[in-house]
C-alpha cells in the first residue's frame, strides 16, 4: 500500500532516488572516493584539476573525498539522533496518551516546555557544555527534537485508546502494559516511521550548524565540519568558495531536501488525519469534474441546434 501510494508522489519518489544516492555514497566511500580524506595528497589550496576534481584544503587534503566521506558521518549522526528522539517521543506519546491523568498532563507540560524554549541558543550551550565528541553532539540534537513527535504519536494515541478492540482488551482483563505494546503500539509504528525520517532530515541539518560553528566532532569528516574549516581559512572571501564551500553545502541541501520529501509523501500515506484530508480533497475533486461534465452535457442537451 505504501508502495503503491508513494509511486503516485512523485515528489516523495524524488526524495527516495536522493537518499538512495546518499547511502550508496556513504557504503561504497572507500571505493568512491579518489583518496583517503586524512592524507595530504596535494599542495595546499590548489584549484579544482584532473588530480582533484574539487581542489585541496589549507593543508592538501583532497575535498572530493572529504566531502564523500563526510556523507557516513553526517547520515550516521542524522540517524541514530532521530532514532534515540524517536524512542523517547514515542515512548512520552504513548503514555500521555494512554494515561490521562497527571502523568500524561506532566509528560504534556515536558513537551510545551521543550516546544517553546529558545532552540538554537540552548543547542549551542548544551553542545558547548558537553564538548566536542559524536556521541555529545548526537545527544544533544536527541533531547532538542524529540518533542515534536510525541505530540503527534500522542494524538494518535488518543484515537486509539477508544477504539472498540481496545475496550474489549480491557474488559477482558487485558493489563495497561499488554494494551500498550500488543494493541496501541503497532497501530502508531507506521506514523513513527514518518516522523523519524523528518527527524532525520532536521537531524543533519543541526549537526552541519553545529559543526560549522566549531561544536562538532574535530577528529571525524563530516559536512558541517568541513564547512567550519572553509570558513576558518577565510574560503568565503576568495575563489575557493566554488569548490570548498559549495559542495558540501549541496550535499547538504539535497540530503535534507531528500528526507523532507520522502518524509512529507509517508506522513500523508500513514497519518490518519492527512490520509483522510487527502482523501477527502480528492473526493471533492472528482464531484467538481463529474459537476463540470454534467452541466456542460445539460447546456449541449439545451443549446438549440444551427440551422
Amino acid at each position: 500500500m505504501i508502495w503503491a501510494s508513494m509511486k503516485r508522489n512523485p515528489l516523495g519518489l524524488v526524495g527516495l532516488v536522493l537518499l538512495t544516492a546518499m547511502f550508496v555514497m556513504a557504503v561504497g566511500a572507500n571505493f568512491i572516493a579518489p583518496y583517503d580524506p586524512t592524507q595530504l595528497t596535494g599542495k595546499p589550496f590548489e584549484t579544482p584539476s584532473a588530480q582533484h576534481w574539487l581542489g585541496t584544503n589549507d593543508i592538501g587534503q583532497d575535498i572530493l573525498s572529504e566531502v564523500i566521506y563526510g556523507t557516513r558521518i553526517s547520515l550516521l549522526i542524522g540517524i541514530l539522533s532521530a532514532g534515540i528522539a524517536m524512542l523517547i517521543g514515542t515512548s512520552a506519546g504513548l503514555l500521555a496518551g494512554y494515561y490521562r491523568g497527571i502523568l500524561g498532563m506532566l509528560l504534556m507540560r515536558v513537551v510545551d516546555v521543550v516546544l517553546v524554549i529558545p532552540f538554537v541558543p540552548l543547542m549551542v550551550l548544551l553542545a558547548a557544555y558537553l564538548g566536542q565528541n559524536l556521541w555529545n553532539l548526537i545527544a544533544v540534537i536527541s533531547l532538542l527534537i524529540w518533542a515534536r513527535p510525541a505530540r503527534v504519536i500522542r494524538a494518535q494515541v488518543l484515537s486509539l485508546a477508544e477504539r472498540d478492540y481496545i475496550t474489549a482488551a480491557r474488559a477482558l482483563g487485558a493489563g495497561d502494559r499488554h494494551i500498550l505494546i500488543r494493541h496501541i503500539l503497532p497501530g502508531v509504528l507506521s506514523l513513527a516511521l514518518a516522523q523519524f525520517v523528518l527527524a532525520t532530515s532536521g537531524s543533519i541539518l543541526l549537526e552541519a550548524s553545529l559543526s560549522f560553528l566549531g561544536l562538532g566532532d574535530p577528529t571525524q569528516k563530516s559536512w558541517g565540519t568541513v564547512l567550519f574549516y572553509a570558513q576558518a581559512r577565510n574560503a568565503f572571501l576568495s575563489g575557493a568558495w566554488v569548490w570548498w564551500v559549495l559542495p558540501p553545502g549541496l550535499m547538504i541541501t539535497a540530503s535534507v531536501l531528500g528526507f523532507a520529501l520522502l518524509g512529507f509523501a509517508l506522513e500523508e500515506v500513514l497519518n490518519p488525519r492527512l490520509k483522510a484530508h487527502v482523501a477527502t480533497e480528492k473526493y471533492r475533486e472528482e464531484v467538481n469534474r463529474k459537476n463540470m461534465r454534467d452541466s456542460q452535457h445539460e447546456r449541449r442537451k439545451t443549446t438549440p441546434k444551427s440551422q
